[in-house]
């Protein structure tokens, strides 16, 4: 502005310094008296035209200052758009000049990765340095490729250091600017923290290796029930055809209901059915069937699955062939039936037995009574006598031992009485006298801890 001022003067000057001397020469021989009028005309003349160059000049300067105050309008809209969308997406923007290895970072820098704002560096060294060693060389060779021009974008995924030393995965893409012989001068990058989304695709290739690697079979179906009461399915694994015969595009698109048949529980099926209405977890058990129409017990589980706003997305089913269990609890049942039968017809035979006996020995006992009024001489007969009398009374506390179990299986409470034990091993060495006397067992019996006992008596002498 300054500039064109001084030119606007020196040409006024100029320009009144012509007409002055122009003016002089042509009016000087008929207005000699007259100068003084010349003179006013003179300075109006040269008003009217400074006027008139200077007005000029104003509508140029106010041309030039509405431009300029349009163009900062501009950039400065841009810059806001700029910072709404740096906001927005939450990315770093980066900045290189390439001429003078100048690097600057917007505060994404500070926000995202927690840098201060005095340690970011202002190099492409500070930026190189803080790509994690194992993708340093891969992201290199890419950058540098396309810095070639070699490659038409860049783009890559790597591991961006933060302050605390930890990493981020992070999203990278950038532009290059040329000047006007096409030579690269700038490049503006995107950086964005995609390190939640890598968890989460590493998580759910996880759930992908176990589902399709599990020995369960894994069914999963859709939402919809406008067309059959349990939703199609979308997908199963391969523990499901295993287990099924039915291969992935036999079953795909098409209803879980196409697995029950004629044996399988109708009250089971109204169960899943049900759930599936009121959205909740189901397990039921029952009769289904394989590819080829052979049966096979079936446990099977559905459990729905919400999407990250809460909403019911897909079902996802667990399913186990159990008929081997089945198998195993029928012979079991089938066994106890067996052990109850054989222990009534036991308990049966045990009754007999006792009452059978009862009688004849009755009638032995009273034969032997009779005998001990009988004086024998004899020593060996009367020794066999006395044997035999033993062998009775051995027999009989054995029946009525017997009557006495079966009276306790009958009635589960066990009558108990206090027991002093060597009155119970005096009674047991009488009965076994016999034996003892024959066999000549070393016996060493220890009752100093223990000698009183609150059990059942003859459980206690059956033991022994």
């Amino acid at each position: 502005m300054k500039n064109n001022s001084n030119k606007i003067t020196l040409l006024y000057v100029l320009i009144l310094m012509f007409v002055a001397i122009g003016g002089h020469k042509v009016f000087a021989d008929y207005f000699q008296e007259n100068a003084y009028s010349i003179n006013i005309i003179f300075i109006i003349f040269s008003a009217i035209l400074l006027k008139v160059i200077l007005y000029q000049n104003e509508m140029r300067n106010r041309s030039v200052f509405e431009k300029l105050q349009l163009t900062n309008i501009e950039i400065k809209e841009s810059n806001e758009r700029y910072d709404i969308v740096a906001k927005a997406t939450s990315d770093t923007i980066w900045d290189w000049k390439m001429e003078d290895d100048s690097f600057i970072w917007n505060k994404g820098i500070q926000g995202v990765f927690g840098y201060k704002k005095e340690d970011v560096g202002k190099t492409s060294k500070w930026w190189f340095d803080r790509i994690h060693p194992e993708d340093s060389l891969k992201m290199s060779v890419k950058l540098y490729s396309f810095l070639e021009q070699k490659t038409e974008k860049w783009q890559d995924e790597y591991r961006f250091q933060c302050a605390d030393g930890s990493y981020k995965y992070v999203f990278d893409r950038g532009f290059l600017v040329k000047d006007s012989d096409g030579k690269s001068v700038r490049m503006i990058g995107a950086i964005q923290d995609v390190t939640k989304q890598k968890e989460e695709e590493q998580r759910l290739r996880l759930l992908e290796t176990v589902i399709t690697q599990s020995k369960d079979a894994v069914m999963i179906t859709d939402i919809d029930t406008s067309e059959n009461e349990i939703p199609n399915i979308i997908f199963v694994n391969s523990a499901f055809t295993d287990m099924t015969g039915y291969a992935a595009k036999d079953v795909i698109g098409k209803s879980p209901a196409m697995f029950f048949g004629k044996k399988s529980d109708i009250l089971e099926y109204d169960k899943l059915k049900t759930a599936v209405q009121d959205y909740k977890e189901c397990f039921i058990e029952t009769i289904s069937y394989k590819k080829n129409g052979k049966e096979f017990w079936v446990n099977f589980s559905m459990i729905p699955v919400t999407n990250k706003d809460g909403e019911h997305s897909h079902w996802v089913s667990i399913q186990r062939d159990v008929t081997e269990e089945k198998e195993k609890v029928k012979e079991r049942e089938q066994l106890i039936r067996e052990l109850t039968q054989n222990n009534k017809d036991l308990k049966q035979f045990s009754y007999i037995t006792s009452h059978n006996l009862r009688a004849p020995l009755s009638n032995l006992t009273g034969l032997l009574n009779l005998i001990d009024d009988i004086n024998i001489e004899d020593p060996e007969l009367k020794e066999i006598i006395n044997g035999f009398s033993k062998s009775t009374h051995l027999l009989n506390e054995t029946i009525n031992d017997l009557v006495k179990v079966i009276i306790i299986k009958d009635n589960p409470s066990i009558q108990k009485e206090k027991v002093l034990i060597k009155e119970v091993f005096e009674n047991v060495f009488n009965q076994l006298s016999f034996l003892i006397s024959v066999h000549k067992p070393i016996l060493k019996i220890d009752l100093e801890d223990v000698s009183i006992l609150e059990i059942n008596k003859s459980y206690l002498e059956s033991i022994f």
